[in-house]
């Protein structure tokens, strides 16, 4: 398959969100297991993270029927305070699934989160979408709550 064909057969979405707080604290609620557990349905315990590029990480979320579905990866970029670039195991895939992280700092107090991924089919695009902005409802209110 050429570059061109694997560009026109995957299917991308961009999420942007406005948040209160300044980009050392959104980095830290990303990169902090402790502080990623509280905020994004892991269940009690299940996450542990290594940020650094080839750094692992783990977490078991649950869904809200009760179902758990355990989640592996590793990072490929970090930045710290700026970007992040999260590689999720698939299963049945060979290649990892990437979603990318990015912070920019528009005051002392507001920093925007731009979080991109490519995904193989529309269906997945649409899921992870809905997860994605699920994770992002989750982590402006655990700001808005956090010391």
């Amino acid at each position: 398959m050429n570059p061109e064909q694997t560009t026109a057969e995957r299917f991308s979405y961009t999420l942007e969100r406005t948040l209160e707080a300044p980009a050392a604290k959104v980095w830290s609620a990303w990169t902090t297991a402790e502080s990623y557990a509280r905020w994004s349905y892991a269940a009690p315990g299940s996450v542990e993270m290594d940020v650094r590029p080839g750094g692992a990480w783990k977490a078991t979320i649950v869904t809200p029927d009760g179902g758990q579905f355990p989640l592996t990866g590793s990072y490929s970029e970090v930045r710290e305070n700026q970007r992040l670039v999260i590689g999720m195991d698939v299963p049945g895939k060979n290649e990892p699934a990437f979603m990318t992280v990015e912070l920019v700092e528009q005051s002392a107090h507001q920093t925007r989160v731009v979080v991109s991924q490519t995904c193989d089919t529309a269906d997945e695009r649409d899921l992870a979408e809905q997860g994605t902005t699920m994770l992002l409802d989750s982590l402006t209110a655990f700001l808005k709550t956090a010391a």
